[in-house]
């Protein structure tokens, strides 16, 4: 990574941990990590592994990779389990305009063979399946 904002992922970090936690010796304990590797994160200290952020990532309830995310300027996504699935809380910056045109732009790409039918049908059923699943929001009512 060439440009990392610790200080922005310490704040993060922080707020986190005060929401779930306790202490950081709680948060670490859940973690795996040792208390003052939580310390590191939280003071915005650079020695800190990749590793390391992936368990804090999970204490966190945040998907794996948020702490790289928010390093390099993006938010976290938060992840929770709920009746034995783990439901995403996808950042409002993901609309289903965006999944739509994602899923289309994909489905060309890998199967140039489709109709603009088949293409429009596989994205709506992505939508909703996202929507079913809790990660998009529900349609819009009227």
């Amino acid at each position: 990574m060439s440009t990392r904002d610790l200080d922005r992922l310490a704040t993060a970090v922080k707020k986190r941990r005060l929401e779930l936690y306790p202490s950081r010796l709680a948060a670490a304990k859940a973690a795996g990590v040792s208390k003052d590797t939580w310390r590191k994160v939280e003071e915005g200290d650079p020695a800190v592994r990749e590793t390391s952020y992936a368990k804090m990532d999970q204490a966190l309830h945040w998907m794996v990779g948020s702490c790289t995310a928010i390093l390099t300027g993006g938010e976290p996504v938060a992840v929770d389990h709920q009746d034995g699935v783990d439901v995403v809380h996808t950042p409002q910056s993901m609309l289903p305009e965006d999944v739509r045109i994602a899923v289309t732009d994909a489905a060309m790409a890998v199967t140039p063979g489709l109709t603009l039918g088949d293409v429009q049908a596989l994205s709506t059923q992505v939508v909703e399946e996202l929507r079913r699943r809790g990660i998009l929001p529900p349609a819009p009512q009227g």
